[in-house]
């Protein structure tokens, strides 16, 4: 599960696990939005994860609109689908995952790269979290957030 920030297009967090449920949705997008400050919305697909009771109940209650993209409508949601192609060709289509635990640490290594060191074209060719600004904690998973962003910001 990855999730991007459509303000800045920082990939905010990759969760790299052989199934995804509702309670690990829950666990990030609650760790998130402590960090990162609570969004005004979240737009995701309509798997089974995002659109469960729980998940829709938890975002009522944070006051946090839930925009599902319509099925095989991937230009609903294009922020995460060039990410996803990125990820692919950069990183998923040349190596072979012996564990799952390798597979963490590489995805959260090119994560971490895609913020930090690669430009993109839709900022002008910047970085999403340049690593002089980013926060002495930008190892973990996930980053506080920081100061030059908009107390309100969307996750994808």
């Amino acid at each position: 599960m990855a999730i991007i920030d459509e303000y800045t297009r920082e990939c905010l967090a990759i969760d790299v696990a052989r199934r995804q449920n509702s309670e690990r949705v829950l666990e990030r997008l609650s760790d998130l939005f402590v960090r990162r400050d609570v969004p005004d919305y979240i737009r995701s697909d309509n798997g089974p994860e995002f659109v469960a009771k729980a998940i829709r109940r938890w975002l009522d209650q944070v006051n946090v609109e839930a925009l599902y993209v319509e099925p095989g409508s991937p230009w609903q949601n294009g922020y995460i689908e060039s990410f996803n192609g990125k990820l692919r060709d950069e990183l998923l289509d040349r190596e072979v995952f012996d564990t799952l635990t390798e597979a963490k640490v590489l995805i959260e290594r090119w994560r971490r790269e895609y913020n930090t060191i690669r430009p993109h074209s839709s900022l002008g060719y910047r970085v999403p979290a340049p690593e002089g600004t980013l926060p002495l904690a930008a190892c973990s998973a996930t980053l506080r957030k920081q100061t030059t962003q908009p107390s309100k910001n969307k996750l994808t």
